[in-house]
């Protein structure tokens, strides 16, 4: 090997790209191998040989030698890549002498490698890439240059059953590349033409194929064979003409035939599911056969008393993807056409033991089988509480009487809704707020990673068990109020069931009528607290405490109408927070948040029985509440007290409840500040600023829930904080000149700056909810600029923090015109030297890149004359900088950059004088940088705005609103200088576009500026267009509309949640629909 890779290294690369000598194949394999075996500079020098070599124009003329000569598996791969290259990118520019010649080849080598069923065998992976190749092809050339491929195809598949298999596989890709509706291609121009002339052709022509099929599955004793055609059948049927599935003999030849076949039973069952899932009315009675026919077959395969649970545990691969086929298949039909088999009383057994199947298979442990279980049964209860939302259902299981108000489909569904809720409650996944959790090793922990499937899975059922819960609410709390029994006897008692149970007892708050409600929790509460006390161990208290803290966070109904409970439940969860185990004190802060923002109002008034507010009590005891909780914890819990504070609206009492609240932390900030006013350097002590790091995160959750009136505490401790920010910031300044900008890592340094970043967040944070902009503009803005401004421009780059940016855009987007003066101040210091660490490359410092455009968005809306009294070397900069914005691949900053540039622009046009010289400046050098993001690939999620910003610079030129020539040296009408300029830029950048396709782009830029998604998709037109030359994807270029439809979906689906009571969590609804 040595040897040869010392020859490889001199000559090899000269040889293979020779393309006047013969290609040495043993040459080819070896240089091959050498990239798959070889390392360091051999593999390299192999690497950069093939890559030449493959993008030489005519490397495709060598691949046939290559394909008959190579002995080597992964040469013939390289050459097959080299051909798809050519296929995919230079096809069209191929003379058709030799397209056809590159086409023949390919059939004629498909033929010969298909035709012998063990090279079929043994050579799979080549088969299927020769396979794809050919697809390739055909996607450029059929219809147009190949017009009888469909015959010709089926013709040599009757000449042998192996050929005929390989065929199969061909047309089964055909049929994905045509029918790919999922990409989202098949909206524009390009689906216009090719597609919809491919579709139809694959329609018309589909009875060649569909015979051939045909004459398969009735002749051929060649499993594989059938086997192929099976497959090939599946991935036709979502498109051929609905005549072939109904009016033939199809559907009984695929129950009878291949269903109870071992082999054929999974991919039959897929095509009967494919078929159930067609959605039309013409065929009710096909479907019912279709229903009866494989039910009578599932008895006799799968009889209705077998313990699929068990079965599928126990399963191999092939058992078990029958019953997920199966899920798959009673869900699809039962979906789509369950009304129909309803309405047939003599089908009403074979409905029941359809369902009973599909609870059967409900019960496997196997989450995506249940998740497809799942999907039928919140259809089904979705369905039953939309026809009568209003008619509830006592349980006739409960009174023993039938009951004549329950409407007849939700009688016929009863007894089977009663064992999905068992199976609900039984199952139910974990919520996100519950952070206790059992892992793998059986130890009770805290979770820190959230699991979003999980999350999802509990969405899913919370909303079926709602559901089920409205229809018959009895049934409910009878099946919970069992199971807790059991919990609180033994019979039942384990974590996973005391969980479960919990969790479900959790997801129906607001499902059922208040007093009920108030019932059945009073007794789960008491249970629970009693399970609590009887239960020994720490693992065990943790996971009922969990539990109990879980289902009190969500019923903030019943706690707001029952004082006493909420008051025994807040004492309980302050109980907890002394609670050392993983996770309960987490947890019990959490719910102490979530119920402090639910009830706010009722801890700052006397209730009933009670001599002051509970307020008053907590903010007495907070210093022994507080004393086991981690910082972090006492921040949430001030955050939470914070919201009871903002809720007393007398503000004298606001301003002693604010004072006392602020005590214990204030109590240490004096001292501190006390010992740095005798001695400064007990700022460099590293607890001292950890101390004041944690007082400055408490103020923070504070004042983020008091709001404006946290004025009162701010106004105490603001000049001190502003002085320690100096003086902190001389400090890292030392730092950083005696040891070099690596000493930002250490510690202390990182202490000194969170004290920094939190002091600017308790500004912003209070800023953005104050109410009275002079007050704030005359008294905090001041001194504020004066300690934080100079410091930033002084600093070195990766010492300054990116908060300044964002505490000065608040600031401007909340002050407007009281801050317009300070504007130039404030660019002074912070825009050049924050430009220059940005300007580099697209990725360095990602957050003060985000709030520098931030700021730059704020002034422009709010302050934009400020930015026409800058000098004009400093106003070209911030052109420069928007223009960087809108280049950057960070989805953000781009978005941002886009929207800064349009009010901008929209800003310049008002103001008549500055207009013009600012549209014979920059206006063409705007244009040609929108269009060269407009025809990056990498921006196409951009292409709203792009259309906008455009459209609406077009106008500005056709409607004559710029006076002044653009083009000064030679003053010709603006208009056709910009359509000259646009074209010229667009064959520069395109030189492969033919002028009648540049000609007809640019008119439209003017003839559709006042539509603009006429306007976007004449845009999308032409992309395309440059797409399809180079021969990429397109599908990208639908990326927004495919966000657009997903975020609309996402609305419509709210919008249905919101109007079934206990659907959306408690803590999702707003809080005026709370009290």
């Amino acid at each position: 090997m040595p040897a040869i890779m010392t020859m490889l290294a001199d000559h090899a690369a000269r040889q293979l790209l020779d393309f006047n000598q013969k290609l040495d194949i043993n040459l080819l394999d070896n240089v091959v191998n050498c990239l798959y075996h070889g390392e360091g500079a051999q593999q390299r020098m192999a690497q950069e040989v093939l890559t030449h070599l493959k993008e030489h124009p005519d490397a495709w003329t060598r691949v046939d030698t290559i394909l008959e000569f190579s002995q080597n598996m992964n040469t013939k791969y390289y050459g097959l890549q080299i051909l798809e290259n050519v296929i995919k990118t230079r096809w069209k520019i191929l003379p058709r002498n030799q397209c056809e010649g590159i086409k023949k080849y390919v059939v004629g080598l498909i033929i010969k490698t298909s035709s012998d069923p063990a090279c079929v065998e043994k050579e799979k992976v080549y088969i299927g890439k020769l396979n794809m190749i050919l697809v390739q092809i055909l996607k450029q050339e059929w219809p147009k240059h190949w017009p009888t491929f469909i015959s010709d195809i089926v013709g040599a598949s009757r000449t042998s059953e192996s050929l005929c298999q390989n065929n199969m596989v061909i047309l089964k890709l055909l049929s994905e590349e045509v029918f790919d509706f999922s990409s989202g291609q098949i909206t524009q121009v390009k689906a216009k033409h090719l597609k919809d002339r491919q579709v139809d052709l694959m329609c018309n022509e589909f009875s060649q194929i569909f015979q051939l099929c045909q004459f398969v599955m009735e002749n051929s004793q060649n499993a594989p064979l059938v086997h192929a055609t099976l497959e090939t059948l599946l991935r036709f049927l979502n498109w051929i003409p609905l005549g072939y599935i109904f009016e033939t003999k199809l559907i009984s030849t695929l129950i009878y035939k291949f269903l109870n076949v071992p082999m054929f039973r999974n991919v039959s069952l897929k095509c009967l599911t494919e078929i159930a899932g067609v959605s039309v009315s013409q065929y009710e009675e096909q479907f019912v056969t279709l229903f009866t026919l494989t039910m009578m077959q599932l008895k006799q395969m799968l009889p209705l008393n077998t313990n699929i649970r068990l079965a599928y545990s126990n399963g191999k691969d092939d058992e078990q993807n029958f019953i997920q086929n199966l899920s798959l298949f009673l869900c699809t039909f039962l979906k789509e056409h369950g009304l129909l088999i309803e309405k047939r009383l003599n089908l009403r057994e074979t409905l029941m033991e359809a369902l009973h199947y599909m609870l059967l298979v409900s019960e496997v442990e196997e989450t995506e089988i249940f998740k497809i279980c799942l999907e039928y049964w919140n259809h089904l209860a979705a369905e039953l509480y939309r026809e009568s939302p209003f008619s509830t259902t006592a349980s006739p299981l409960l009174s023993g009487s039938q009951h004549f108000d329950v409407p007849p489909r939700r009688q016929l569904y009863l007894p089977v809704l009663s064992k999905v809720r068992l199976l609900m409650v039984s199952r139910m996944a974990k919520p996100e707020e519950v952070l206790v959790v059992e892992n793998d090793q059986g130890e009770v922990v805290r979770e820190f990673m959230k699991d979003t499937d999980s999350i999802n899975l509990y969405k899913n059922m919370r909303e079926t068990l709602v559901y089920l819960t409205h229809l018959d609410y009895a049934d409910t709390e009878r099946i919970m109020t069992e199971k807790l029994h059991n919990q609180v006897n033994g019979t039942e008692w384990s974590w996973k069931n005391l969980n479960t149970l919990c969790w479900a007892i959790g997801s129906i708050s607001g499902a059922m009528h208040e007093e009920d409600e108030k019932r059945f929790l009073v007794t789960v509460i008491k249970d629970l607290l009693g399970l609590c006390e009887q239960k020994r161990g720490k693992d065990n208290k943790a996971i009922i405490a969990s539990n109990i803290m879980y289902i009190v966070g969500q019923y903030p109904r019943f706690l707001r109408a029952h004082w006493k409970f909420l008051k025994t439940v807040v004492n309980k969860l302050f109980e907890f927070m002394h609670e050392t185990h993983d996770g309960v004190q987490d947890m019990a802060c959490d719910t102490f948040i979530k119920i402090a923002q639910k009830c706010r109002r009722h801890f700052v008034q006397v209730q009933v029985g009670e001599v002051m507010p509970f307020i008053d009590e907590i903010l007495n005891n907070i210093n022994t509440i507080i004393c086991d909780l981690q910082p972090q914890q006492v921040h949430t819990f001030y955050e939470a007290v914070g919201y009871m504070i903002g809720a007393q609206t007398d503000q004298s009492v606001q301003e002693h409840l604010i004072e006392k609240y602020m005590l214990l932390p204030n109590q240490v900030w004096d001292s501190i500040i006390q010992q740095a006013t005798k001695n400064v350097d007990i700022l460099k002590d590293p607890e001292t600023v950890k101390q004041l790091g944690s007082i400055l995160k408490t103020n923070v959750r504070a004042c983020k829930a008091v709001g404006h009136p946290f004025v009162i505490q701010l106004g105490r401790i603001y000049l001190d904080m502003l002085n320690v920010y100096k003086c902190l910031s001389e400090n890292i300044s030392a730092a950083i000149q005696a040891n070099g900008e690596m000493v930002t890592k250490q510690p202390l340094i990182r202490s000194m700056r969170t004290v920094k970043r939190e002091t600017l967040k308790l500004i912003s944070g209070w800023v953005s909810r104050s109410n009275d902009p002079q007050m704030v503009a005359e008294n905090f803005v001041p001194p504020l600029l004066d300690a934080v401004l100079i410091d930033y421009q002084r600093n070195v780059p990766a010492a300054r923090e990116p908060e300044v940016l964002s505490t000065m855009a608040i600031i401007v987007n909340k002050l407007g015109v009281h801050i317009t003066a300070e504007i130039p101040q404030i660019f002074d210091a912070v825009f050049e030297c924050t430009l220059n660490m940005i300007n580099k490359d697209f990725e360095e410092y990602p957050e003060h890149r985000t709030n520098f455009f931030l700021l730059l968005q704020a002034v422009n809306s709010q302050c934009f004359p400020a930015f026409l009294a800058i000098p004009p070397a400093q106003f070209k900069l911030v052109l420069d900088s928007i223009i960087w914005a809108f280049k950057h691949t960070m989805r953000n900053v781009a978005d941002t950059g886009l929207q800064i540039l349009y009010t901008l622009l929209q800003n310049v046009a008002q103001e008549e004088t500055a207009a013009q010289s600012f549209y014979q400046t920059y206006f063409c050098d705007i244009l040609q940088h929108i269009f060269s993001v407009v025809t990056d690939t990498s921006h196409t999620a951009g292409l709203t705005m792009h259309a906008s910003i455009l459209a609406y610079m077009f106008n500005l030129v056709e409607e004559g609103k710029i006076s002044t020539p653009l083009n000064p040296g030679n003053p010709v009408n603006n208009q056709m200088f910009i359509q000259e300029y646009v074209a010229n830029l667009l064959k520069s950048a395109f030189p492969h576009l033919q002028d009648a396709q540049v000609k007809l782009f640019v008119t439209g830029l003017f003839s559709l500026n006042q539509d603009i998604p006429a306007f976007k998709e004449h845009l999308r037109d032409f992309l395309v267009q440059i797409k399809e030359f180079a021969g990429e994807d397109t599908s990208d270029l639908f990326l927004e509309e495919r966000e657009t439809a997903l975020r609309q979906a996402q609305e419509e689906k709210h919008k249905l949640q919101m109007s079934v009571p206990g659907i959306l969590n408690p803590h999702e609804i707003p809080e005026e629909m709370c009290d």
